[in-house]
């Protein structure tokens, strides 16, 4: 069993970002020709991690209210995006350039960050119906080309921000419908359970945001357990780089292997648990054992996995059984508890999410 793991002072909010810092230090230290505007990106990335975007001499906007939309919406269930332009500035929100309904550009990223956000708040309400992010019809809003060569996508706790990748090893982040749908789960967890963004609560953070990024792909794409990729961050690798994804909820430590980035380094196991100050405390790294738990709950019941693993998940963000520092084992209870409500004592559910925890040596925490 891993020590315990410590947990320094957290900021209010800190920048969910898809690409970890991790990944990103390792690029940045690379020293060759071919990658050096690669090098160059992931420096200017990492200080921006640092700064977590939330410096609002560099970035015109405040954090918002516990609720994005203080009035009670006039009909539910009715998207309304909006999505802007950087035009490789760092200044938030940019220009606005297509609004809900409006014409369609020749831009692919802004086709591309549209679209997303259509299919994520679509998961959303068709299945869990609940109405956008916070429950209360917020718009969906995102910024597309933020940064020069800029290697990352992050919720920063309003919006959707996508750079355009440095070409070298990163494309643009807006081509992963699973990374949008990632990066708004965020603001979903922000508004019910608030995981803290460190730690295993932090991993469980993750977690849920690779949980529903796969699910809006999967929705978007109406796909079974059985044919879907569970990976997360698919197609944002240039074809220099010997990888599938950042991440694989079905085998994690295995969606990329290259020379230049080196293993994908998440633990599959409980027992592999990394313990480390680094990455918020292991919150990109840790959260591949939840992932394979959930994913093996869906592959065991089979079919549409947001209609019953998924709903389970849903529940368990939703129904105040978590707290903000809520670790695995509370968790993988919670998920149990949820089963049974939902599905009933001694259901398939039920066992199908046991043996998902069991799988990765998570020991459901005693009621």
């Amino acid at each position: 069993m891993p020590l315990q793991h410590v947990s320094p002072a957290e900021s209010p909010r800190a920048l969910c970002a898809i690409v970890p810092p991790f990944l990103l230090s390792r690029i940045a230290t690379l020293d060759d020709p071919r990658f050096e505007r690669a090098a160059h990106a992931a420096q200017r990335s990492l200080i921006d991690i640092g700064h977590d975007h939330l410096d609002h001499g560099r970035h015109e906007h405040t954090l918002p209210p516990r609720s994005l939309r203080p009035d009670e919406p006039a009909e539910r269930g009715i998207v309304s995006r909006a999505i802007s332009d950087a035009q490789t500035g760092e200044t938030l929100p940019g220009i606005l350039v297509r609004s809900e309904g409006g014409p369609e550009t020749d831009d692919a990223s802004v086709t591309e960050a549209y679209d997303g956000l259509g299919y994520t708040f679509a998961l959303f309400w068709e299945v869990f119906e609940r109405d956008s992010i916070d429950d209360r019809s917020s718009p969906l809003e995102a910024t597309v080309h933020f940064g020069s060569l800029y290697d990352n996508a992050f919720w920063d706790g309003s919006r959707m921000v996508f750079g355009d990748g440095d070409g070298e090893i990163f494309t643009g982040f807006t081509r992963s419908l699973s990374v949008i749908g990632h990066e708004l789960a965020h603001g979903v967890t922000e508004f019910t359970a608030g995981l803290v963004y460190r730690g295993q609560s932090g991993a469980l953070n993750e977690h849920v945001s690779d949980v529903f990024g796969a699910l809006v792909e999967q929705h978007a794409w109406r796909q079974t357990a059985a044919e879907a990729s569970w990976l997360v961050g698919e197609g944002i690798f240039t074809d220099e780089v010997e990888g599938n994804a950042l991440r694989s909820l079905k085998a994690p430590g295995t969606a990329y292997d290259d020379d230049v980035l080196g293993k994908d380094p998440q633990p599959a196991h409980w027992d592999d648990f990394i313990v480390t100050r680094d990455d918020n405390g292991g919150v990109h790294l840790n959260s591949g054992i939840p992932n394979r738990a959930f994913w093996s709950t869906a592959d065991t019941l089979g079919g549409f996995a947001w209609e019953r693993a998924g709903q389970i998940w849903y529940d368990t963000l939703t129904n105040g059984s978590l707290t903000p520092r809520s670790e695995f084992s509370e968790f993988a209870a919670a998920t149990i508890v949820a089963a049974v409500a939902r599905f009933g004592d001694g259901s398939a559910e039920q066992r199908a999410v046991e043996a998902g925890w069991a799988l990765v040596g998570v020991i459901p925490a005693e009621a």
